[in-house]
């Protein structure tokens, strides 16, 4: 939309001037307190490459996907609201873990710093648990994204759901049945729920050789119709 409206101006932006537009109409126009990270992505996308990205130090990095692996998406069919409360109440979360631990971002804190200080308020210490822990899964997937171990990326991606589940208690029953059910076909490697959390769709992380029978499984087990996703370039203007 926003390379749209420029485009329609006679305008051109930077890459990264474009994400943080695009995060300006979402935290200010439509109210939901978002990071850079959708928007970054959008505007980043490299074929056939994942991203590593910094939201604070606003580095990043492109990383070949391995040849042998595949991305599937399936619609859990719970529709999320992303301005109803919940989104911002985590943002708030860990805001407050963050004060309690003397850090000014969770990402500067450590574990064995988060049960002494947050063992009163156990729902906080959840959140703090699950933002130190999901970043110590992003720097373990780039590596075995490097080394091509799409075992242990399935492996990383579960661990993800379970936090996401239990610690950042984001996702509902119908994306932890789905995940579940994913996991369980020949070919998936590992699946967990994406985007902000309370319902939404599920990625799946499937061997290449077996994509089509891990499809067919999907329509067979599901009422979504699975979307094999590919790896393409940032959003650009289609004249």
């Amino acid at each position: 939309g926003v390379r749209a409206a420029l485009d329609l101006a006679g305008q051109t932006r930077p890459p990264m001037e474009v994400a943080r537009l695009a995060q300006r109409a979402e935290t200010d126009v439509i109210g939901v307190p978002c990071g850079l990270m959708d928007q970054f992505a959008s505007t980043h996308g490299r074929a056939g490459h994942a991203l590593w990205f910094d939201c604070f130090s606003l580095e990043w990095r492109a990383i070949p996907a391995p040849r042998d692996a595949r991305f599937v998406v399936v619609d859990s069919g719970v529709r999320h609201a992303l301005t109803d409360g919940g989104y911002a109440q985590r943002r708030a979360e860990c805001e407050r873990a963050a004060a309690r631990l003397g850090v000014a971002l969770l990402r500067e804190a450590r574990m064995d710093m988060l049960e002494p200080a947050l063992a009163d308020d156990p729902a906080v210490l959840r959140r703090a648990r699950h933002v130190v822990t999901e970043n110590a899964r992003v720097d373990a997937a780039v590596a075995v994204l490097e080394a091509g171990d799409l075992v242990a990326l399935g492996t990383l991606m579960n661990a993800s759901h379970a936090s996401l589940r239990d610690d950042f208690a984001v996702t509902c029953p119908e994306t932890d049945t789905l995940a579940e059910a994913l996991r369980a076909i020949p070919g998936v490697h590992g699946a967990r729920q994406m985007g902000g959390g309370f319902g939404g769709g599920v990625l799946a992380l499937v061997e290449a050789a077996m994509a089509e029978s891990v499809m067919g499984a999907i329509v067979g087990m599901s009422n979504s119709e699975p979307v094999l996703c590919t790896l393409g370039d940032g959003a650009e203007v289609v004249r």
